[in-house]
């Protein structure tokens, strides 16, 4: 295209200046010489004075943009189109969930890979851990529901799924089910996972050891139903000017309550949209294990955390703020979201 216009330009402007040099050079009447001297500035006015001009007052950019057709919602609406002809390939399909999972379309992503689910009859460990991400992501209590159940059916599919045995362990410790997880989360350590996942699985399993020792009367250890049954967290939660470029249009928020010095699992976490500024309270109804839940009395780490890709650990980039809690005590507390995960 840039090569087209400046074909179609300098033929134009060489045009102009035939026009105008061609009376210049003409052999005059009265035999006087042609004006050469005039007809050479006359040129250089012509082609200097007419890219000058163009230099000065055109907003023609000279560097070339990428085209709009590459973009990853273009990609992907591609792909899309052309699995609505040729809709029986599963690796196309899978990776247009993936595709519509990083847009964070996730009502799209789960249509895709229960389509890819269909497709291989039930058999896709991919296409199962697909949907239950998708399902996870727009509602963390959906891992004790439909979202765990697809990562049972995915771990007896392909029992080394990081991800299946990542979630399905903690859905497990969530049941009760504390050796099950054990083993889950043990299994994986072995299969060599990132390092922060690792240092969570680490966590987790240390949890389960002094819960199983007998260690569970600690200040952090699930109330009783009828203990200060209205216990709660109450956050406004803001953020940067600086950051505001980072978040973009779709993405979400979660707010979790943490107790560093206890690991495992929140004892509360919500997910909503990534709009600023917005109040949010944690309850006992917040909580991702029966076993783990706000009480007055405890002190606890608060995290607001935009997740760029859309997950529920943090990954590198991800804005974040946090503040220290005392359940019981303290009223609403602001957290600004001014930092990035490392």
């Amino acid at each position: 295209m840039m090569l087209l216009f400046v074909v179609i330009a300098g033929s134009l402007a060489a045009a102009a200046a035939v026009l105008l040099l061609l009376p210049l050079m003409r052999r005059r009447e009265d035999s006087r010489p042609a004006a050469a001297i005039t007809a050479i500035v006359v040129l250089f006015v012509v082609l200097l004075g007419g890219a000058g001009l163009y230099a000065a007052f055109s907003n023609f950019t000279w560097v070339e943009t990428p085209s709009v057709a590459d973009t990853p919602a273009a990609m992907t609406a591609k792909l899309a189109r052309r699995l609505a002809q040729e809709p029986g390939n599963l690796e196309d399909w899978l990776t247009l969930g993936r595709s519509y999972r990083v847009l964070e379309q996730y009502p799209l992503a789960i249509r895709a890979y229960q389509r890819a689910d269909r497709i291989a009859n039930g058999q896709s460990a991919d296409a199962l851990i697909g949907i239950a991400e998708s399902l996870f992501v727009q509602d963390p209590e959906s891992l004790r529901g439909a979202a765990g159940h697809l990562f049972e059916r995915a771990l007896a599919l392909d029992p080394d799924s990081q991800k299946a045995l990542f979630y399905g362990g903690f859905a497990a410790l969530g049941r009760g089910e504390r050796e099950v997880a054990r083993e889950r989360l043990a299994h994986l350590l072995t299969l060599n996972p990132e390092p922060d996942i690792r240092a969570f699985v680490e966590k987790g399993i240390a949890q389960i050891d002094n819960l199983s020792a007998g260690g569970g009367g600690a200040t952090n250890a699930a109330p009783a139903a009828t203990d200060t049954p209205g216990a709660k967290i109450s956050v406004h939660v803001t953020l940067a000017p600086a950051l505001a470029a980072k978040v973009s249009t779709g993405a979400k928020l979660f707010v979790a309550a943490r107790d560093p010095n206890a690991p495992g699992p929140p004892f509360a976490v919500k997910l909503l949209p990534a709009k600023f500024p917005v109040d949010v309270e944690l309850t006992r109804a917040d909580a991702m294990l029966a076993s783990r839940q706000i009480t007055a009395g405890q002190k606890l780490e608060v995290v607001a955390r935009v997740a760029l890709g859309g997950t529920p650990t943090a990954t590198s980039g991800d804005p974040f703020g946090q503040v220290s809690y005392h359940v019981g005590t303290d009223g609403r507390m602001s957290i600004v979201i001014d930092r990035l995960a490392p």
